[in-house]
């Protein structure tokens, strides 16, 4: 994405549910399960670049013995950071006892990180400042082992202020709004009250205080923890648990908006947010990874046993479609596939821009992660030719040689790299004053790959601000001398904030957005702003269950392709030689292309929680009002 957006953080969860001296036995180390949990997130590494955390648990630790152990990290390479801490710490622990690396047993007894449960996060930043205090995993701690939570994951809540608000009328003093800090106050809050029922419970039974504990782990009911907690949220995500007595679970929202898959056989249960990932870190079949279901919560007992719960009713099912354009890795087996056809599917638009005209037509794709759409997108012109080809063959009727024949099989898109990124420029723009000619360099061009008289297409996978194009590569493009240049976007146009992940909230940052402003005001139709603001205004205070999208009033009297017309004069830099046209997916074609991913709320400002309504309402406010604050 040329526009880079802060996004999607990743959660990684392994359960060892072998003894550690199995581990050591049959794959040689008895740090199996931290180079599993390295691999897991290094794979994820796409997923957050803010910080990482990593926190485990060992189980059946005698009183006075740690069994709990997190590092975090915010250097600048944080999962290279994390685990050199891990590592150094774990050979500091041997204290010069090399040969103890070997005592699966002594090791687990003895040093920190070597245990059955483990938790770790990517973090991408979307609210909060840059500090160690922010990165996940949270760790809230008690002498109780039953009381001890930690807690990761993948999202935003849309409420936080009614939920920071219910639990202080429940007696609670949080010492901030954020939401993770909300979420793991509200787990523990119910995970308190559990612990104090089932110690009265036992209590009354005779049971001693030491035999108590041991009662409570083997019956303490996380789902029914979860139900109250999670009643009230609104929002989406994927979150991870660890219990200090060695039960733990992984969340999803009930509509199944952020990712979550696992894998569970008689070794292990892993937990990622990306299906590949463990398929790579596991060698496991594509097959044998499940999603865990909207609504419910994959619970892991100490025992190691798994079980799926359904802790919230689902919904209906709006998972992200930006996971299948461009968050995910490309290398899930359904992904690569959705980006393919992506890509094809703009084809038709594409032709109708170039008149047909695939002779004097360069296709190429803006670096580095629209390339797989790159390849649909080629695809799609192929077949496109092969199908002209075989009408022409036919047409010559008996009158074909072996020039003519030749001739035509010869056709072929015309593809090149055009354009290339050096992603080490980024690294030097500090000062504002400079920073617009250095992102100039961030992109550079193949010259002499088009001629005087070419088309250049290329393709993106999604048009957000528009700045990097406008400060940079258009101009770039414009370098290489074509007639005329079309940016084609493998998503529909981004008209609304997002509020479950992705840090797009501003709605003045939209490219759409202003394109759509720009046109009501040329066209003497300000009305609808103001118009659209007093429906916003009286909102203000309803319920989130009563509040309409009146945003969509500022889009509803202009066709899509006016408003990316607009955007593409509004974006072309001063001084440019070539004309700029900009081509997004239809809505119809994302769906097609992506069927299992509806999540379209940013495209079509079909919001799939109540809080989803409130937030674009607010954004709308905040804009007129002149306010540049994020809605949630």
């Amino acid at each position: 994405m040329s526009d880079a957006i802060t996004h999607e953080c990743g959660i990684a969860l392994v359960r060892l549910k072998k003894p550690i001296s199995y581990y050591h036995e049959k794959y040689g180390s008895a740090l199996y399960g931290v180079n599993k949990m390295y691999v897991l997130m290094e794979k994820q590494h796409n997923r957050g670049q803010d910080g990482a955390g990593m926190a485990n648990i060992k189980l059946d630790m005698p009183p006075g013995k740690r069994y709990i152990s997190r590092y975090r990290s915010i250097d600048k390479t944080p999962i290279q950071d994390l685990f050199e801490r891990v590592n150094q710490r774990i050979y500091k622990g041997l204290e010069g006892q090399d040969d103890r690396i070997h005592d699966a047993e002594w090791l687990k007894q003895n040093v920190p990180f070597i245990g059955e449960l483990y938790l770790g996060h990517l973090r991408y930043g979307t609210y909060g400042g840059q500090s160690i205090e922010n990165i996940h995993p949270f760790l809230r701690q008690n002498n109780w082992l039953t009381r001890n939570l930690i807690l990761a994951g993948n999202f935003n809540m849309t409420n936080v202020d009614e939920l920071f608000d219910n639990l202080v009328q429940l007696g609670q003093h949080p010492k901030e709004k954020a939401d993770t800090v909300t979420i793991l106050e509200k787990i523990g809050h119910f995970l308190d009250e559990q612990n104090e029922k089932l110690y009265r419970k036992f209590k009354k039974q005779g049971l001693s205080k030491s035999d108590i504990s041991p009662k409570i782990a083997e019956e303490i009911d996380i789902p029914k923890i979860l139900r109250k907690s999670a009643k009230r949220w609104d929002g989406g995500y994927a979150m991870a648990g660890l219990f200090g007595h060695g039960d733990a679970f992984v969340l999803r929202d009930p509509n199944g908006i952020r990712p979550a898959f696992y894998y569970d056989d008689d070794e292990v249960c892993v937990v990622a947010s990306e299906r590949p990932v463990i398929q790579t870190a596991f060698n496991v079949p594509f097959a044998e990874i499940k999603e865990i279901e909207p609504g419910h919560a994959l619970v892991i007992k100490k025992s190691g046993e798994t079980q799926m719960q359904e802790i919230r009713t689902p919904g209906e099912r709006t998972a992200c479609s930006f996971e299948r354009i461009y968050f995910s890795r490309g290398n899930d087996a359904d992904i690569y596939r959705e980006r393919i056809e992506l890509g094809r599917r703009v084809c038709p638009a594409i032709l109708n821009e170039v008149d047909h005209d695939l002779k004097h037509t360069v296709f190429s794709f803006i670096p580095n992660t629209a390339e797989i759409s790159f390849y649909g997108m080629v695809k799609g012109m192929e077949d496109y030719l092969n199908r002209s080809k075989r009408d022409k063959i036919l047409k010559f009727e008996g009158d074909l040689d072996s020039e003519k024949l030749e001739a035509l099989l010869s056709i072929r898109p015309r593809v090149e790299k055009s354009l290339w990124k050096d992603v080490k420029m980024r690294t030097f723009i500090t000062q504002d004053n400079s920073r617009d000619e250095l992102v100039s360099h961030v992109y550079d061009v193949t010259y002499e790959t088009v001629q005087p008289d070419d088309n250049l297409v290329v393709i993106d996978d999604s048009i957000v601000r528009g700045t990097t194009l406008k400060q940079s590569i258009l101009s770039i493009l414009d370098r290489l001398g074509p007639k005329k240049i079309i940016v084609v976007s493998s998503a529909p146009q981004i008209r609304y904030p997002d509020c479950y992940g992705i840090n797009m909230s501003l709605l003045e940052d939209f490219a759409a957005f202003r394109a759509a402003i720009e046109l009501l005001k040329e066209r003497g139709m300000e009305s609808i702003i103001d118009d659209t603001y007093q429906k916003c205004l009286a909102q203000k205070d309803l319920p989130d269950s009563e509040v309409k999208n009146f945003v969509k009033n500022i889009y509803a009297p202009f066709e899509p392709q006016e408003i990316s017309d607009k955007m593409a004069e509004m974006l072309t830099p001063e001084g440019m030689k070539a004309e700029v046209k900009i081509i997004f997916q239809r809505i119809d074609d994302l769906h097609a292309s992506a069927p299992n991913n509806t999540g379209d709320w940013y495209f079509t400002g079909n919001f799939p929680t109540p809080g989803g309504m409130r937030v674009v309402n607010k954004a709308f406010l905040n804009f007129y009002e002149g306010k540049r604050e994020r809605a949630y």
